[in-house]
């Protein structure tokens, strides 16, 4: 599945998923925009990338500014001429008693979750209207769209726009040949995958926690020109959890 010559942007990725999804796409060969805040780690990114003989630019983003959206678009299009794929991972979480949640808190996590995947996407599919193929753009969700834990009202209200917004947007942007889907990761470990527990494990239908690159996996499916019959799918990624009835005895 090679993406040679194909142009991706990755909200978030200089960390976790993201950084797991923006290494798949370098090893099939695409040049890979990276947009986060974290500087340093964004540049770590691309010297690892670099390293691996791929290709990739990192562009300083903060996803609740539009005019830092319309740069990152603006700035890929000039160094590479246009934009195939868009992966929106960017993404916060605080869990927070709701009695307990300010405003400001609130706002700041549905603008850079949730108000953030409707800019990056319209700002990217200015470009991909004018690619002979059109585009791809793949939306991270949360199996916390579906279910939920306490005091995470903000969060699962974002994911669950997130749902909504990408069957709008594969209607709304179909006519120009992009196509829009979202996945939705369970418990995707991130960092200390070695220091799970077994019963982290043996709880998931599937035996095992997830890890970034089953997320990348899918983004790889998603957004493969041959799998252009796809759009306006929420694909679940989980081992299973959301499936399994669970009761307290």
């Amino acid at each position: 599945m090679s993406f040679q010559d194909q142009v991706v942007i990755v909200t978030g990725a200089a960390n976790g998923i993201g950084k797991g999804v923006a290494l798949a796409y370098a090893e099939k060969g695409a040049k890979v925009v990276l947009a986060d805040m974290d500087e340093e780690k964004g540049a770590q990114l691309v010297q690892e990338i670099t390293n691996k003989q791929g290709t990739a630019l990192f562009v300083q983003t903060d996803v609740r500014k539009e005019e830092d959206i319309v740069s990152l678009m603006k700035e890929t299009a000039a160094k590479y001429g246009k934009i195939n794929v868009l992966i929106n991972n960017a993404g916060v979480s605080r869990w927070k008693s709701p009695y307990e949640l300010t405003l400001e808190e609130w706002d700041d996590i549905i603008n850079t979750n949730l108000r953030s995947v409707f800019l990056a996407s319209r700002e990217a599919a200015k470009y991909m209207r004018n690619n002979e193929s059109g585009g791809s753009i793949v939306n991270m969700a949360s199996t916390r769209a579906f279910m939920s834990e306490k005091d995470t009202e903000a969060y699962a209200a974002t994911k669950g726009g997130i749902s909504a917004l990408t069957h709008a947007l594969a209607i709304s942007l179909g006519d120009d040949s992009i196509r829009v889907n979202a996945i939705s990761p369970g418990w995707i470990e991130t960092s200390h995958y070695d220091e799970l527990r077994h019963i982290d494990h043996t709880q998931h239908p599937s035996g095992r926690v997830g890890k970034p690159s089953d997320i990348a996996r899918a983004c790889l499916y998603f957004t493969h020109p041959e799998n252009d019959f796809v759009t306006g799918e929420n694909l679940i990624i989980d081992g299973g959890m959301t499936r399994k009835m669970i009761y307290e005895h």
